[in-house]
C-alpha cells in the first residue's frame, strides 16, 4: 500500500513466555477506516497497542507517518503519540476531577498554549459532540454517550495522523453506541479521519472500509 500511513511489519509480543501476537503485518492507507475483528484472546489489542506505540513489540517495525516508532526511546514516544495519535478507549479513560472541557484539552496542557486557547479548541470540538451545553460538567454528570463524545473530542484536538478506537461503544447501550458510530464514520466520510478500530462485533466491523481478522495472534486476512 503505497499510500500508507501506519505499516506494522512482522510483529511479535511476548509476555512471559506467552506470544499473544505472532508475526503479525498490518497496513493503513491514509483516510481508510479499518476494524480488527477477532474473538476475545485473539490478540486484537496488543496489536492495536503495538501500533500505536502503546507497548514496544518483540519483534518487528511500526511505521507511523513515515517514522519508526518501534525503536525510538519513551520520551520521543510519548512526544510523537501526543502530537500525532488520537485515542479512544472502552472505559472512556475521563480525569474525574477535570470538567468536560478540561478532559478534551487534556493533551494541549503540555504545549505552551493560554487556557482562552485551550478552552476556545476544546469548545469547538464539543460543539461539533453536541456538548456545548456540557462543558463544565464534571464525567459523573454525564451519561455514557457524552462521556464517549468528550473521549472523541479529546482524541481529535491535536488534529492527529489516525486515531486508534478500542471497543470505543463497549461500555455503551445498542442506541448509545450506534450513535458513536455515527460520529466516528462521519467524521471519516466528511473530514478524512484515518481509524483503526478494535471490535468483536460485526456490525459495527461491517461500517469500515476494510476488516482485518486476527485469530490466536496471527492476522488472517
Amino acid at each position: 500500500m503505497s499510500d500508507a500511513i501506519l505499516v506494522g511489519v512482522d510483529l511479535t509480543k511476548t509476555f512471559d513466555n506467552l506470544t499473544v501476537v505472532k508475526g503479525a503485518s498490518i497496513a493503513v492507507g491514509e483516510g481508510e477506516f479499518v476494524s480488527l475483528v477477532g474473538k476475545s484472546g485473539s490478540g486484537k489489542t496488543t496489536l492495536l497497542s503495538l501500533l500505536s506505540g502503546l507497548e514496544r513489540p518483540t519483534y518487528g517495525q511500526v511505521t507511523l507517518g513515515g517514522k519508526t516508532i518501534s525503536d525510538a526511546s519513551e520520551d520521543e514516544l510519548a512526544l510523537f503519540r501526543r502530537e500525532n495519535v488520537g485515542f479512544i478507549f472502552q472505559s472512556f479513560n475521563l480525569i474525574p476531577t477535570l470538567s468536560a472541557w478540561e478532559n478534551a484539552a487534556l493533551p494541549l496542557f503540555p504545549i505552551r498554549m493560554t487556557e482562552a486557547e485551550r478552552r476556545r479548541r476544546a469548545s469547538e470540538l464539543l460543539d461539533r459532540m453536541e456538548l456545548g451545553d456540557r462543558m463544565e460538567h464534571l464525567p459523573s454528570a454525564l451519561s455514557g454517550g457524552e462521556k464517549q463524545r468528550v473521549a472523541i473530542a479529546r482524541a481529535l484536538i491535536n488534529h492527529p495522523k489516525i486515531v486508534f478506537a478500542d471497543e470505543p461503544t463497549g461500555n455503551l447501550d445498542t442506541a448509545t453506541g450506534g450513535a458513536i458510530m455515527e460520529i466516528l464514520n462521519r467524521l471519516h466520510r466528511e473530514e478524512g479521519m484515518t481509524l483503526l478500530m478494535v471490535t468483536h462485533d460485526p456490525g459495527l466491523a461491517g461500517t469500515a472500509d476494510r476488516i482485518v481478522r486476527m485469530q490466536d495472534g496471527e492476522v488472517l486476512s
